[in-house]
């Protein structure tokens, strides 16, 4: 009996001892995940966090720390903070307009560089000695500096090349991802921006001065979608190179009927031809044999639908089409119409993956930051997003990209110092007139330097071959060309 009771009283020993290792094991796994999350919010989130704008931490710094500067590439200041004898700080920016969007401000909230780097330009990483001595003495420290990837050069370039119209330029390096210029207009002056402030954000107002066209505008495509629907036919037909159509200007079904520009016959063409001199009536025609779901599979996979993968603030583009869809809007769809919406940063992302051979690298703005002393604090390296399309595919849109500058609609970036490849667009933007924006995505290159990609948009200019191809230009000839 004693034996049995023995084992009894063995058997509950044990499974209280079971429990315990359980219930012991349970809250150590715990703690090192609590531990785990702890260090990679540390080194991995903190920074996203305290750069959170409902953040109260930040008027903390403000208190101590004067903000640090904002450079471009080729050191030029883009923003600084000036302290006057009574201690009053002054964010000043030398160039107003010029980077208006792409540095953005610091009053009435935050918006472009300001925002995304907020949390190293309050941040000071002076020795620990001397910010101890500010503190006792009651001055600020001066935070760390910001240097971009923003050409100098070339935003002033695109700035003046947009002119009067409104729109905006992107140019970024595809191998990269560095964003070198951004223009958005119509623009504002930061340096100004508290005492235009009401009048802009009233409710009465129709200022769109704020709104950075570049990442938040959105646009139909145009022409420059061809370039999507060029992918799909290939995707979609491994005999893409037998193509044949016969243009007389104009294509029509269901009784709509879709026009080149000026009705423009251009003739007996196959896809590349059709590509290089933007034949609506062929692209209209070859849309119609396409597999739907497939095309949209294919477009959001190329960031349509989706946000974009960018600190800036930015707008989804977007591609609606279904197999339930009319024969118009399908037409009209693959030339570039329709109910597609883009922004110019996308355009250019999609420019630089094919540039990059199918690989889009992360864009990104902020190079490094540095002390007020110029020791180095963090240096951005880049990174790829991904393989957006497949190689051999790119290499096609690579050949029918040139042959609009060899042949087709975008020759006059002909040039004898570097190779362009592009499209041209004109997108209609009004029913009730003939008003469209002009235009053009493309890249170029020259053997011994870096390759650029361009997007840009005229806004109620005409068609891109006349007004946003001679940007392109000049953006190509200032970067390419040696001044004397």
């Amino acid at each position: 009996m004693r034996s049995y009771l023995d084992n009894t009283e063995k058997v509950k020993k044990g499974k209280k001892n079971k429990e315990f290792t359980v219930v012991t094991y349970s809250f150590l796994a715990a703690f090192l995940c609590l531990m785990g999350y702890f260090v990679y919010f540390q080194y991995g989130e903190s920074e996203q966090f305290i750069n959170n704008p409902y953040n109260k931490r930040q008027e903390l710094f403000t208190r101590s720390v004067i903000r640090g500067d904002i450079y471009s590439a080729d050191g030029v200041t883009l923003a600084q903070s000036v302290v006057d004898e009574d201690g009053n700080e002054t964010r000043l920016y030398p160039y107003g307009r010029i980077f208006a969007h792409v540095v953005g401000y610091s009053t009435h909230g935050r918006s472009g560089i300001e925002e995304m780097a907020n949390f190293s330009l309050l941040r000071s990483n002076i020795f620990y000695m001397e910010k101890a001595v500010n503190q006792i003495q009651g001055e600020k420290s001066p935070g760390d500096s910001v240097t971009t990837t923003l050409d100098y050069d070339l935003q002033l370039r695109a700035f003046d090349a947009l002119g009067t119209y409104d729109g905006a330029v992107v140019v970024m390096e595809p191998e990269t991802g560095k964003i070198l210029a951004m223009v958005s207009k119509p623009d504002f002056d930061p340096n100004y921006l508290s005492e235009d402030w009401e009048g802009m954000v009233s409710e009465d107002s129709d200022s769109s001065a704020l709104l950075n066209r570049a990442t938040q505008g959105l646009y139909p495509p145009g022409s420059t979608f061809k370039i999507f629907t060029t992918l799909a036919y290939i995707q979609q037909n491994q005999d893409y190179n037998e193509y044949v159509y016969q243009c007389n200007g104009k294509y029509t079904l269901d009784n709509k009927t879709i026009h080149c520009h000026k009705n423009k016959s251009h003739g007996t063409e196959n896809l590349k031809d059709s590509f290089a001199h933007s034949c609506n009536s062929s692209y209209a025609s070859l849309g119609m044999t396409l597999d739907i779901e497939q095309f949209k599979k294919m477009c959001d996979g190329l960031l349509f639908n989706t946000a974009l993968p960018t600190t800036f603030e930015s707008s989804q583009s977007s591609f609606v089409l279904s197999t339930e869809d009319s024969a118009s809007t399908i037409m009209e769809t693959a030339i570039g119409q329709g109910k597609t919406l883009v922004t110019p940063f996308h355009m250019a992302l999609i420019t630089c993956a094919i540039a990059n051979d199918g690989v889009l690298m992360r864009p990104y703005v902020i190079d490094h930051t540095t002390d007020a002393e110029g020791n180095m604090v963090e240096q951005y390296t880049p990174k790829a997003y991904g393989t957006l399309i497949a190689e051999e595919d790119t290499a096609i849109l690579q050949e029918y990209m040139r042959a609009v500058v060899e042949e087709g609609t975008a020759t006059k970036l002909l040039s004898d110092s570097y190779e362009v490849y592009g499209k041209t667009g004109s997108a209609e933007f009004s029913s009730s007139s003939n008003a469209s924006h002009s235009w053009f995505v493309g890249y170029a290159h020259q053997e011994g330097k870096k390759d650029i990609a361009v997007a840009i948009i005229v806004e109620d200019s005409g068609i891109g071959s006349e007004y946003a191809v001679p940007i392109a230009k000049e953006i190509f000839e200032e970067y390419y060309i040696e001044k004397e």
